[in-house]
């Protein structure tokens, strides 16, 4: 069973009736990819190889001709409540002068706010105009959740002007996220590229505008992403380089407090020896003169450090 499927004609919308299309517009028939009338439907009106898109297990968006229709997978951000953002939802379409059929995995929000506008007989005019207004709700929704990410990327690096500051905790979820988005964006920016430059006939000159600027769009959130995981690169390599700096310092500081010692730390093991023979067992004045030795050791120790410059 459809999720919904309505005959789009230019004075007004109605729930698709009958097997052919309208005459003046065209249908628009919506499926969950596990709907189990999903493959005779797509056997009765669909060729073989965009059936084979349409109903694929896995995807990667692409614009492609195909005889009179296009066949076109796109991305958007997942807003459901099985995720992250960055696990992107994808649909799946073709598109024709008469027929678009649009298939979903998981629920795409941008298709349901376009399922209430046809409700509302505000459907868009053409099958191009459709592709163009579902673009342009999913890289709308993809332009927030990036510039969201930036802001955070901001704070992670205020955090860098404040060596005392620890390395965000979040730091790595947000690369990763910045990494995957960036992993369906990229293609799904030369899909749109390709979308505006194919010849197909379904492409009107303003539609390719309007889809011209979804793939600025998409290549500015591309870059924008890029931009991001370099920048929280920066940011981990910096809080890398102050903790080495760090731990050296500490390093630093006791290998000197080691070599004054050690000396010192001789003498007193010798000494401490409970053998006869040792000198000074019997003399008052020995435990002083000891002490005062090790005092002048202890100078000396310094002295020569700090003409070695260790110090």
């Amino acid at each position: 069973m459809t999720i919904c499927a309505f005959d789009i004609m230019p004075d007004r919308t109605d729930v698709a009736s009958g097997d052919a299309p309208p005459e003046h517009g065209y249908r628009w028939v919506h499926f969950d990819l596990g709907d189990a009338d999903l493959a005779g439907f797509l056997e009765a009106h669909v060729p073989s190889i965009p059936a084979a898109a349409l109903s694929a297990p896995e995807t990667r968006p692409r614009s492609d001709a195909f005889g009179d229709g296009l066949i076109l997978n796109l991305r958007g951000v997942n807003m459901n409540a099985d995720g992250p953002a960055d696990r992107m939802v994808a649909v799946r379409m073709w598109v024709t002068a008469q027929l678009v059929v649009t298939v979903r995995v998981r629920r795409v929000f941008a298709l349901d706010a376009m399922r209430v506008e046809a409700e509302q007989g505000k459907a868009p005019s053409t099958p191009m105009a459709f592709v163009n207004s579902l673009a342009t709700r999913l890289m709308g929704r993809v332009q927030d959740t990036v510039f969201d990410l930036s802001e955070r990327v901001d704070a992670m690096e205020d955090s860098v002007q404040d060596d005392d500051q620890p390395l965000p905790t979040e730091l790595a979820e947000e690369r990763r996220m910045a990494i995957r988005m960036r992993r369906y964006l990229a293609p799904q920016r030369d899909a749109l590229v390709a979308l505006v430059g194919t010849n197909s006939p379904l492409m009107a000159q303003g539609t390719r505008d309007l889809l011209r600027e979804q793939a600025n769009l998409a290549k500015l959130a591309v870059e924008e992403l890029e931009g991001l995981i370099a920048r929280m690169t920066a940011v981990q390599d910096h809080h890398t380089a102050q903790a080495a700096l760090l731990q050296g310092h500490n390093g630093y500081v006791l290998s000197i407090v080691a070599a004054v010692f050690l000396p010192l730390g001789f003498v007193t093991g010798l000494f401490g020896v409970n053998v006869a023979g040792m000198p000074g067992l019997e003399a008052p004045w020995a435990f002083a003169a000891l002490c005062a030795s090790l005092a002048v050791m202890t100078v000396l120790a310094v002295w020569v450090l700090r003409r070695l410059k260790w110090i």
